[in-house]
């Protein structure tokens, strides 16, 4: 019996379109003849990733990315769907990490295996991680770069509007003034020293002399170090035998002395006492003063007339005293 050529071309139809699913499946990497592991991840977002981009693990790829959906409700993370060959075996620590697979930013998944040792079931979900793209990484990189270089050139632009402020025609003329001071000082510092070059030369026998005085000096003090010595112990000594006399006692005895000393002046000038009054008494002073002027007076008259006071006689002898008259002043 002959097959009729209807059943024919249904039959080649549908191998046609079953070799066609299935190619367009193996495509988008589905075998569909391949049992797979299916995993989930959650992202907050996921840089562009789409469905059919690999999942690689130690860059070896292992499956591709299944689906990519929002995880619905009022949630707006992102689940990512993973369909992984079952011949490797995956700790339940691990993690899907989202990185640039390439210079055009086309995206995969990197599984970082962890170290547990549960292992990765069906329909799990593995912790996630986006890596930072080419771009954010280079500008990351270029960003503290290009500060600095803002820096430099708002640096370059002060610099330049002061070296136009210096660079003006007074500036100039207070700039050749100052170079003219720095010369002038240099030339009196020349001066200085040439001055005391020339001084050094002409007391260098002095100098000589008094460095060799010091030495002598450093030279005595050093023979005499015993002797010095011994006359700062006796000082020492002597100033604890000072120090253990009874100092304060002698001057609480001067300090009384010169007490009653005040007050016997006191009454003096006030004119208490024999001795006050004659000191204060002015008409006692002038009397003692007129007697004392008398008897001067009479003194010097017996030295240069001494008849008038002693006389003699061949007869007898009697003294005949003759009143004194004292000089009319």
């Amino acid at each position: 019996m002959k097959i009729r050529s209807e059943i024919k071309i249904a039959a080649l139809l549908i191998v046609a379109l079953t070799a066609f699913i299935w190619g367009y499946n193996y495509l988008k990497g589905k075998d569909l003849f391949t049992k797979k592991l299916i995993v989930y991840a959650k992202y907050d977002e996921v840089g562009g990733l789409a469905s059919a981009n690999p999942v690689y693990v130690n860059g070896l790829k292992i499956g591709q990315v299944n689906q990519v959906y929002f995880e619905g409700g009022r949630s707006a993370r992102i689940i990512v769907k993973m369909m992984l060959n079952r011949d490797l075996i995956i700790p339940k620590n691990s993690i899907a990490r989202i990185f640039s697979a390439d210079l055009m930013g086309s995206k995969a998944i990197d599984i970082v295996l962890g170290n547990s040792n549960l292992i990765v079931e069906m329909n799990d979900t593995l912790q996630s991680d986006i890596q930072a793209s080419l771009q954010e990484e280079v500008n990351r990189q270029v960003q503290p770069i290009k500060m600095k270089a803002e820096e430099l050139l708002s640096s370059i632009d002060t610099l330049v509007t002061a070296i136009q402020t210096i660079f003006n025609e007074e500036a100039r003329i207070n700039i050749a003034q100052s170079f003219e001071s720095i010369k002038l000082t240099i030339h009196s510092i020349e001066h200085a020293s040439f001055t005391i070059d020339t001084l050094i030369q002409t007391e260098r026998r002095r100098l000589t002399v008094i460095l060799e005085n010091i030495e002598a000096i450093s030279t005595n003090l050093r023979s005499n170090n015993k002797e010095i010595t011994e006359a700062l112990r006796n000082i020492k000594t002597i100033s604890d035998s000072l120090a253990a006399s009874n100092i304060r006692e002698t001057f609480s005895h001067l300090e009384h002395t010169m007490n009653n000393l005040n007050q016997i002046l006191g009454k003096i000038e006030t004119g208490e006492g024999s001795l006050g009054l004659l000191i204060n008494d002015k008409q006692l002073y002038e009397s003692l003063e007129s007697a004392s002027k008398e008897l001067t007076d009479l003194l010097e008259d017996m030295r240069l007339n001494p008849g008038r006071y002693i006389h003699f006689s061949a007869f007898g002898s009697r003294a005949a005293k003759r009143p004194y008259t004292p000089k009319e002043k």
